[in-house]
């Protein structure tokens, strides 16, 4: 049977060759290809693309397969980073002296995860499909498993990438031979499907590093969210230029870099919204209450949860200017197609700079406080939602020698606002951890907030292992 878990929130994803297999993918494609022709049209096209990983090309097949034989029609875009992928679901192709609108998207790529993983990230009709649409295939899988896909690789080919750099090319026309230096690191993913070409289009002067797209990441793992994974880029800068960018393995996760300063996600959202006039900005529940309280001063922000999906979601629904996660999902709804994009943002970024804009200047105006980075707690998937659900419940109760607590915020998880400060624990929806994050006006204080709240969840951890023993 298949493994519930690759069923995550936003996504489907699991270990290859264990939790997801050549067979089970055909299964899985069959079940979401009916999904997908409910949620659009009977015979809807669905446009694939994949990543660089050894096993993207074998769970292409088996979901070419699966898709025809549930009556999906695929267009096969190829190695793609997942913008272009999203970038195809919102064009029209020319197949067969017809002009043909995808319906849905399935981008092939285990992200920023380890080589082993791999999945599957599901839209249609220009939507995530996700949470409880990917529990119904779950569902539907369950009732029927044991139908035989034959091998059917049927399939057209459209060239997005050659769309997507024209595209890109006329909209940053303006930045057409600027001066600026800059480094990228590709971080042997699929970035440079696309960056360079757009690049070297625009005339800009940049130095860019393990180029060269490889499964087996041989430079460093594609997480630019991890300090570790910077090192090269960052011995770059110090040496070359002030500016620099890094990519996750399918290019939708971006990492800024000054020789002063790694921007996150809520300070990236900060200074785009510098540019926009009365800016509607979404944020998630890890967002430095700073950012909050600087976009405040010249638009508005929404806190929302964490997650790629439920932010694009979101953004379409309040049809707000921009949605940006912390740990670098930017999605731009002003002069783009909402979703995240790190190429996009790339070239957004520079023109901030061509603008004038001094990046380190700017953030050096937000009042100071210390944020801890994101913090990780490893648990169980049977157990983290459990704890989270079980915290709440605690955390109403007096506790002896804890912070004062002036406001509990349970947007996505729980975010406990203290005086000086504020603590958030959330369970991953992607991996068997719980993050937490904390920030005061000292390090000193947000230590203690950390102990406070870590001997709290200790002590939950504790009683729900009893009760389960």
């Amino acid at each position: 049977m298949i493994d519930k878990n690759i069923f995550r929130q936003y996504d489907i994803r699991g270990v290859v060759n264990k939790q997801l297999t050549k067979e089970n993918t055909k299964i899985i494609a069959y079940h979401l290809g009916k999904q997908i022709q409910k949620k659009s049209c009977e015979n809807a096209y669905v446009v694939v693309g994949y990543d660089i990983r050894k096993h993207s090309k074998m769970l292409f097949k088996a979901l070419v397969s699966g898709l025809n034989a549930s009556g999906c029609r695929v267009l096969n875009c190829g190695l793609v980073a997942t913008g272009v992928n999203y970038f195809a679901s919102f064009q029209s192709f020319k197949i067969k002296k017809q002009k043909i609108k995808p319906n849905a998207s399935i981008m092939i790529t285990g992200s920023h995860n380890a080589k082993k993983y791999n999945g599957f990230k599901i839209t249609v009709n220009n939507e995530p499909f996700f949470a409880d649409d990917l529990i119904k295939v779950y569902k539907q899988i369950k009732k029927n498993s044991n139908i035989e896909i034959k091998k059917d690789l049927t399939y057209e080919k459209v060239d997005a990438r050659k769309l997507y750099i024209d595209y890109m090319v006329k909209q940053f026309s303006h930045l057409q031979g600027f001066k600026e230096k800059f480094a990228i690191d590709c971080g042997n993913g699929v970035a440079n499907t696309v960056i360079c070409k757009i690049l070297d289009k625009l005339d800009l002067k940049y130095k860019a590093l393990n180029t060269i797209p490889d499964g087996n990441f041989p430079n460093h793992h594609p997480d630019p969210s991890k300090e570790k994974n910077l090192a090269s880029l960052k011995k770059l800068l110090k040496k070359d230029t002030n500016l620099g960018f890094a990519y996750d393995g399918d290019a939708d996760r971006i990492a800024v870099l000054t020789q002063k300063h790694n921007i996150k996600g809520d300070t990236l959202a900060y200074l785009f919204s510098q540019t926009m006039k009365n800016p509607v900005i979404i944020g998630e529940v890890t967002y430095s209450q700073n950012i909050f309280d600087e976009i405040n001063n010249h638009g508005k922000t929404v806190m929302d949860k964490t997650g790629y999906s439920n932010l694009r979601l979101k953004l379409k629904e309040l049809n707000a200017d921009l949605a940006a996660e912390v740990s670098g999902h930017i999605f731009f709804n002003d002069r783009y197609y909402g979703y995240d994009d790190a190429i996009y943002a790339t070239l957004r970024v520079l023109e901030l700079v061509f603008k004038g804009v001094n990046l380190d200047k700017q953030i050096e105006k937000l009042p100071s406080v210390y944020t801890s980075p994101n913090i990780e707690m490893f648990t169980s998937e049977d157990i983290k939602f459990a704890l989270i659900k079980k915290l709440k419940e605690e955390i109403k109760k007096p506790q002896r020698g804890f912070p004062v607590i002036k406001e509990i915020i349970k947007v996505d998880g729980i975010r406990i606002v203290f005086e000086y400060g504020w603590a958030l624990v959330r369970a991953s929806n992607t991996e068997p951890k719980l993050v937490t994050k904390y920030e005061a006006t000292s390090h000193a204080t947000a230590i203690s907030y950390q102990t406070a709240v870590e001997n709290l969840i200790k002590k939950v951890l504790n009683e729900l292992n009893s009760t389960s023993n």
